[in-house]
């Protein structure tokens, strides 16, 4: 049987953690009053019944003082929440700040072994107490006042939603009827996972400064979707849409445009609301905001819900353990006073949890309550046992695979000094490149392994979908899988190369392994978690388009992890440069390497990952106005100007370049370590209490913090391989290069983890659960 204390970590809601009941301190507490009970003579136990009576008798003349010094005081005492015959009286105080509420304070009646002790754990219980009661009435308040916001929304999208049937009922022009079904085909090319990510979500580590600037933002007609001024309801209205893919941006200046150069009678805009035409596609997008909204409202409410539940039960553990120790019966004193309190008396989350499904069930799921609950608490999906079979299964072929190729390339020689130089240049990079790819997927499990095990709540900080996203297993396979399809066509086209066949006979095969992983990554078909692929797709997207899109975490994420690959973009680069001019057909291996666009390509590659990380941090800045994205932005530009100096050398290999390679990528090493520990992992903290660690850790040994930054300090010189050109012996140097790849490959696996710790303990110390969805309709003054 699981203890209570395991049961109830694995049940609290991590960002709220230091507001729920801290029951292991109320543990210790109780353990120390323990050994000191435990050890008391056996004396003490032996009472006999006189003296019991008479112990007994005292304390209800003292509870009886206390009633009538209470009845015939002049000046109320506090409300006093027990019975008048027990070992404590609870008091109940008035609070001068209402936003603290009512505040409890225990006194002891009986004499017990150790008073002092008791005294303590008693101070303890009621500092938890109140500071449940604080939290959750904080937390009711935030989330009644978004409930009330978004009923307004909602009856304003009715109203327009309403304005425009009548309107189409009476008859609209053909001009806007054609545009009207322009924008709804517009409409329905957007996916459903796009519209989840770029409705305005913000993400965690954004929502305050959003909330500062929104006003300022709102403002602007260039960030916003917003047209003009609309008349509803006698208010006169903006809707705004944010700026999040290019499209939205152009749709915008156009819409400004024509709204300023062509249509200045503004028919479609009149205060009085005598025609009333609102833009069809903007109307879809603010429906689509205010049902995200709900969801997120519905997902708090039921975070409060667990919050209350689970710290009444943590209460009533402890009361149980003190009488069991103590021997008292506390437990139906205090427990009434719990019972009593304001957060679990206040039924106002259970009535709007009640109305929140009424009103997302009449509004976007035609009165279905089982549709409607699809939406606002999805089910986790549940993984079979034959996901472990399988990972088990397909983990066994790829070690006997790669044993045997290994084994094979030994006796051919394949990866000796002075090798088959036709083999290394043209089949070696399609291998490299896919060990690459997957060893980096195979830490991506790890790290949803680490995560879910330290209880860091990666999901709410790159904005999954419950019922799509990822899990650790489920990676795991897809890396078995194509890891032992990748080694098993190497194997196959090693040995037919050794059975005498020609290069012009099977140089071929790797290629169309190639095509084959490229087609199934773009497959249309649901099958093999397409959503999960055309996601991955999105975030390419975003990062390739970088600053036209607003960057949220999964995307600077994503394209952190571009700056760590690419050496498996380069590789891409040349197999791709090798199958499609055909120099497979001629065995022309260094057609590429002679061609200048090649050349002039390779530096491109080789920095544009930076790049495009570059822009991401000049978007932040302009969406969030914080200086610290333009410093991050710095860092890129460093890291850039390393790489592109490193391909400069590796073409001339003179000693200006090399002079320039160290300098650059010294400075740009520095700049990186300072921002890995400072900014990334929050570390090298002065004046914390875990010396040069942060104050919370997520993990318990600490050694494993000071061996993260001693193993990511090395692996950040590997750059110094380009200048020593250290190989190991009798080894080409292509297979040097492809092990200090994967060293990289291993930081940037560790990186993820500190990184994802740093985020979750930023979004814990705010008390960020949900995200903060912006609302579409703008109330403005006439005068606007």
């Amino acid at each position: 049987m699981v203890k209570f204390s395991k049961r109830f970590e694995g049940q609290l809601v991590p960002e709220w953690k230091e507001a729920f009941v801290d029951y292991w301190q109320l543990k210790k507490d109780l353990k120390k009053f323990h050994l000191l009970h435990s050890n008391t003579t056996t004396t003490t136990t032996t009472k006999t019944h006189h003296q019991v009576h008479h112990h007994h008798h005292q304390h209800a003349s003292l509870s009886n003082f206390f009633s009538s010094l209470q009845k015939y005081s002049p000046i109320p005492l506090p409300h006093q929440c027990r019975d008048h015959h027990g070992a404590i009286l609870v008091h109940k105080k008035i609070s001068s700040s209402a936003s603290r509420g009512d505040l409890y304070e225990t006194e002891i009646l009986e004499q017990f072994e150790d008073t002092e002790a008791v005294k303590e754990f008693f101070a303890c219980l009621d500092f938890q107490l109140n500071k449940v009661n604080q939290f959750y009435k904080t937390k009711e308040k935030e989330f009644l006042e978004r409930g009330e916001s978004l009923k307004k929304q909602l009856d304003i999208l009715t109203g327009l939603k309403t304005a425009c049937k009548q309107q189409r009922g009476n008859g609209a022009s053909e001009e806007d009827s054609v545009k009207d079904r322009t924008e709804e085909e517009q409409v329905q090319e957007t996916s459903s996972d796009d519209l989840e990510k770029n409705e305005g979500l913000d993400s965690p580590r954004s929502e305050e400064m959003g909330q500062s600037m929104g006003m300022k933002r709102e403002e602007n007609k260039l960030r916003t979707l917003s047209g003009c001024v609309i008349n509803c309801q006698g208010k006169n209205l903006k809707i705004n849409v944010p700026l999040t893919t290019p499209s939205r941006t152009f749709s915008a200046l156009s819409y400004l445009v024509w709204q300023d150069l062509i249509n200045q009678s503004s028919k479609k805009c009149n205060p009085e609301g005598k025609r009333l035409h609102v833009n069809k596609t903007k109307l879809h997008h603010a429906e689509k905001m205010i049902k995200g909204a709900f969801v997120e409202l519905y997902k708090g409410l039921s975070y409060l819900k667990t919050y209350r539940n689970l710290n009444l039960l943590a209460f009533i553990k402890i009361l149980k353990k003190f009488d069991k120790v103590t021997g008292k019966q506390v437990l139906p004193i205090y427990l009434k006073v719990v019972e009593s309190s304001y957060f679990n008396s206040s039924d106002k989350v259970m009535n709007l949890v009640d109305e929140v499904e009424e009103l997302f069930g009449r509004h976007f799921a035609q009165e279905d309550r089982r549709k409607a609950m699809k939406y606002l608490k999805p089910q986790q999906r549940k993984l079979s046992h034959s996901v472990t079979f399988f990972i088990g299964l397909f983990t066994g072929c790829f070690i006997a695979l790669l044993a045997g190729y290994v084994i094979m390339a030994h006796i051919t020689g394949m990866y000796r000094r002075q090798a088959d130089t036709v083999y290394m240049e043209t089949v070696y990079p399609v291998l490299s490149m896919f060990s690459l790819l997957f060893l980096h997927f195979f830490l991506y499990g790890c790290n949803i392994f680490m995560w879910r095990k330290t209880r860091i709540n990666y999901s709410f900080i790159f904005e999954f979908a419950p019922t799509k996203e990822l899990k650790y297993r489920e990676v795991f396979l897809m890396c078995t899988v194509a890891m032992t399809a990748v080694v098993g066509v190497m194997f196959i086209h090693l040995s037919l190369l050794t059975k005498g066949y020609s290069y012009s006979q099977v140089q071929a095969i790797p290629g169309l392994l190639l095509l084959m992983l490229l087609s199934l990554l773009v497959c249309p078909f649901n099958i093999c978690y397409r959503s999960s692929r055309y996601r991955f797709l999105c975030v390419i997207r975003s990062i390739i388009f970088s600053p036209l899109y607003k960057v949220v975490m999964l995307d600077f994420f994503m394209a952190d992890q571009l700056c760590s690959q690419v050496p498996m973009l380069r590789n891409l680069e040349y197999v791709a440069c090798y199958y499609i001019t055909g120099s497979f057909k001629t065995q022309d291996y260094g057609y590429c390497m002679r061609a200048k666009h090649y050349s002039d390509l390779a530096y491109a590659v080789s920095f544009l990952p930076y790049y495009w990380r570059a822009m991401q941090c000049a978007r932040r800045w302009f969406d969030e106005g914080q200086t610290s994205h333009l410093v991050n932005l710095g860092k890129y530009v460093s890291a850039m100007l390393a790489a592109g100096a490193k391909v400069a050398y590796e073409k001339e290999r003179s000693v200006g370049w090399l002079c320039l390679v160290v300098v650059m990528s010294s400075a740009a090493t520095v700049y990186q370590l300072y921002w890995d520990f400072v900014k990334d992992w929050g570390l090298l903290q002065m004046n914390s209490k875990n010396p040069w660690l942060r104050n919370e850790l997520m993990l318990r040994r600490k050694f494993i913090y000071y061996f993260s930054m001693g193993l990511n300090l090395i692996l950040r010189l590997a750059w110094l391989q380009t200048v020593l050109h250290s190989n190991f012996e009798h080894v080409d140097y292509r297979v040097t290069g492809l092990f200090l790849a994967a060293l990289e490959v291993i930081r940037r696996g560790q990186w993820n983890f500190y990184r994802l710790e740093n985020e979750h303990l930023n979004n814990a110390g705010k008390f960020r659960a949900v995200k903060t969805v912006p609302l579409p309709f703008h109330e403005v003054d006439e005068e606007d």
